[in-house]
């Protein structure tokens, strides 16, 4: 089974989708999400604000952080692989890495 572990900047739900104007890379990646798991990938979110100590656990996160700072920003790890860093990854994307 695959897994696919997003790093995010600081969000204020779980899901980063809400308030009055939620960002629609977002309600997007929730989508892509939907699908994902659909096909028997596993998915998890980890905000910095919420789950620090998961970022701390990852060195790639940890060394990419530390290069390259904040705006790195989000990261996605699939199956410890990166697969792209500074934004959200589609499904697209995660599906040529050989979901």
């Amino acid at each position: 089974m695959r897994k696919l572990e997003i790093y995010e900047p600081p969000l204020c739900c779980p899901t980063g989708v809400c308030g009055p104007a939620p960002d629609p890379a977002l309600a997007k990646l929730q989508e892509d999400i939907i699908r994902w798991k659909k096909v028997g990938v596993v998915v998890e979110r980890f905000a910095i604000n919420q789950v620090p100590q998961r970022f701390m656990a990852n060195p790639t996160v940890i060394e990419l952080l530390t290069r390259e700072g904040k705006e790195v920003l989000p990261i996605a790890l699939l199956d410890g692989k990166l697969v792209c860093k500074r934004k959200y990854p589609t499904y697209d994307q995660v599906a040529r890495e050989g979901m």
